[in-house]
């Protein structure tokens, strides 16, 4: 029996709203490099080093939503869902480069302060403020379902926090001639991004490393499968992501006597999709624990994927 397993979303959302942040954000990368070396400022360099990568960032999440779509094959079935969490720690790795750039050039600046174009450097992070809200608000909306909107979007969130940092450096050049203060903001900026940068890469490492899915428990899952009352015991179980919001799940499941095998799939992916919202599921229903034979292909065992039965259909980790 053949079967077509899309893990594809139902729909690919917020790619539009990539589009009109990514045309903001690299109409307003120019503006800012120019502006940067008219007015000398370090902490207007950094936010176009910081705009430079939010471009990139959209490109890159683009790319990857747009080769997601593309259908399971012989050779990668589970489809190209974890191309997002692949552009998501490249996204990361970036950001984690230019918050280290921005801190050495800080170092130089301390030793020796130079005349800033405080003016110039004003209007210029006033404007590049403006524009960071407006593409924030486009991508607040996926940032909490999709790791490569939530790249994007935190380094945009970076980048409008240091819109903020140089405007008040450029309020303060202006009112008393202290230059300083525009190296010390770019590390604060710098400061600031650099954890967060690390729990982007820490999302994204987890999900090609085949974790736990984030804000999961493996012991509340098996838990809750051991819990029902045809399951006797529950071993081989596996909880990992495809991507940053598709979880999976595969389980070898021992009946209690007298159950019935399909029912007892069944009402467990129904418990699984509803208290944890894993929707591809595998399970494996012994009358008694096959012990090693588990890792031997069985060409009669017959396994429950979500809301569909199989035969003969191994998955292999």
């Amino acid at each position: 029996m053949s079967h077509d397993h899309n893990h594809l979303p139902s729909e690919i959302r917020h790619e539009k709203p990539l589009w009109w942040a990514l045309a903001l954000t690299s109409s307003y990368l120019v503006v800012e490099v120019v502006g940067a070396f008219m007015t000398n400022s370090l902490a207007l360099l950094s936010d176009a080093a910081h705009m430079a990568t939010d471009a990139l960032a959209l490109v890159i999440a683009l790319t990857a939503v747009r080769l997601s779509r593309r259908p399971p094959d012989a050779r990668r079935t589970y489809g190209y869902a974890r191309l997002e969490a692949l552009g998501a720690l490249v996204n990361g790795a970036l950001l984690f480069v230019v918050g280290l750039y921005i801190l050495w050039e800080a170092v130089d600046r301390f030793r020796e302060p130079q005349a800033i174009a405080s003016t110039g450097m004003l209007w210029v992070a006033g404007f590049g403020l403006l524009v960071n809200l407006i593409a924030m608000r486009l991508l607040s909306a996926g940032s909490g379902e999709s790791l490569n909107v939530k790249g994007a979007y935190l380094e945009v969130w970076s980048d409008m926090l240091g819109s903020v940092a140089v405007i008040v450096a450029a309020l303060v050049i202006r009112f008393t001639g202290w230059t300083l203060v525009d190296p010390i903001l770019a590390v604060l900026i710098g400061l600031w991004v650099l954890p967060r940068t690390w729990v982007l890469l820490r999302d994204a490492l987890n999900v090609l490393l085949e974790g736990v899915p984030k804000g999961m428990a493996l012991a509340d899952v098996e838990q809750a499968l051991r819990g029902h009352a045809g399951v006797a015991d529950i071993h081989d179980l596996h909880v990992w992501a495809l991507g940053s919001s598709t979880p999976a799940l595969t389980a070898h499941v021992v009946t209690a006597g007298g159950q019935d095998a399909d029912a007892l799939r069944r009402a467990l992916a129904a418990m699984l999709h509803e208290r944890f919202a894993i929707d591809h599921v595998t399970l494996q229903v012994e009358a008694d624990h096959c012990g090693d034979a588990c890792s031997a292909h069985a060409p009669s065992a017959r396994h429950d994927h979500g809301d569909h039965d199989h035969e003969g259909h191994d998955h292999r980790h």
